[in-house]
């Protein structure tokens, strides 16, 4: 994957701009003796913002930007002249970016919209000059507040496809040959195992010029939700999927045991994946004979629709476009639909994407003002939540 574009993880760290400090200036002109206090209120710091783009589908970008700092707000001057507000940084990437705090694995927010923004971390308020502290018993106030200080995370970004469709498959079950076969979308196909090295989307054209969109991920083997293999790194695709189809090859040993076995693998990847709608469809269908087929057909699971199919001579095909079609926009799965995140996991962690060391300077305290504690105003500091969606 190193030298691939598709980049679905990266770390990074984040500052936002710290407020300016407000004024303690005194009015200073010829004939104005005793002018008063008009010190002005100092700059608000720069946010740290994420924007969804829809033209974007990789996180390749940030890949070589992994420190995004934004700038500090000005202090304010004289005649109550605010200092200008520091420079907001945007962000932009993939919709389907999910964000967790790197050092607690903690679910922030996520990008589901083109356009959409979401403050992930906010800037520090600015200060407050000295003439709004003048009152009729202290006319001249010699101080002034200190701007909010700055926020500093450390996030780890996830990219998980858009995809009402999740194939879910062990190594040459035939998954990118059906995508490749129903949709225009050209995964590599041989006939060895792992030949998918990333996911790929498809769009399905379906009856009445309806579509929906399928999603492709490497193959997955016993285990894979302990770190075996390479499905690991692809399973929180298909936590963004409405439907997962289950594929496994007429020719196994014992299908009912596979499609177990997969179940297994995403109920301890997420133990909410199970929740989601499942079809199973018997890829490979074109080697069985109606006798074997029906032989089959007695000892598959109960508890989910299942198709015979073959992408080579597009047997079952149209059937299963049907199913599929149902389950999407069935009312039971458009009721109980939602996405799920699961926490970060150092199994679920890709290492050589976290060892990158953070070198910063340290964020300097405004020793410039003189405040109390006891004399701040209580709704300056009221806004604790660096994520904020508005």
């Amino acid at each position: 994957m190193a030298d691939s574009n598709f980049i679905d993880y990266v770390k990074i760290l984040c500052r936002s701009g710290k407020g300016g400090a407000g004024s303690r200036h005194f009015h200073r002109a010829k004939y104005v003796p005793k002018g008063g206090p008009d010190g002005g209120d100092g700059g608000r710091g720069g946010h740290i913002i994420l924007k969804g783009n829809r033209h974007m589908w990789t996180l390749l970008p940030l890949r070589y930007k992994r420190h995004i700092f934004a700038t500090n707000g000005q202090s304010g001057g004289e005649n109550r002249s605010s200092g200008k507000d520091g420079e907001d940084q945007i962000i932009e990437v993939p919709v389907g970016t999910a964000v967790f705090d790197a050092e607690s694995g903690e679910f922030l927010c996520e990008v589901t919209r083109d356009e959409e923004e979401i403050k992930l971390l906010r800037g520090g308020k600015g200060g407050l000059g000295n003439w709004h502290f003048a009152t009729s018993t202290n006319r001249a106030p010699r101080y002034a507040q200190p701007g909010q200080p700055a926020l500093e995370k450390a996030v780890v970004l996830e990219l998980k496809l858009l995809g009402d469709v999740g194939l879910v498959g062990f190594p040459n079950a035939g998954k990118s040959t059906l995508l490749s076969a129903i949709s225009a979308a050209k995964p590599k196909i041989a006939d060895y195992p792992f030949t998918t090295m990333e996911p790929s989307l498809g769009i399905v054209d379906y009856r009445g010029d309806r579509s929906f969109v399928m999603a492709d991920i490497p193959g997955i083997i016993e285990g894979a939700s302990e770190g075996k293999g390479l499905g690991l790194r692809f399973l929180r695709h298909i936590e963004r999927n409405a439907v997962l189809l289950f594929m496994v090859p007429a020719d196994s040993d014992d299908i009912k045991h596979d499609y177990e076995v997969l179940l297994k693998e995403l109920k301890e990847f997420n133990p909410e994946l199970a929740d989601k709608s499942r079809v199973l469809a018997i890829s490979k269908s074109d080697m069985l004979d109606d006798e074997l087929r029906a032989e089959i057909a007695m000892d598959l699971p109960d508890d989910v629709p299942a198709v015979f199919i073959s992408a080579v001579t597009g047997q079952g095909i149209t059937e299963l476009k049907d199913l599929l079609w149902r389950e999407i926009n069935s009312e039971d799965n458009k009721n109980n639909f939602s996405i799920t995140h699961r926490p970060l996991d150092r199994r679920h962690r890709v290492e050589e994407e976290d060892e990158f060391i953070f070198d910063q300077p340290e964020i300097d305290e405004d020793d410039t003002e003189n405040w109390d504690d006891e004399d701040w105003n209580d709704e300056f500091w009221d806004e604790e939540s660096s994520v904020n969606p508005d």
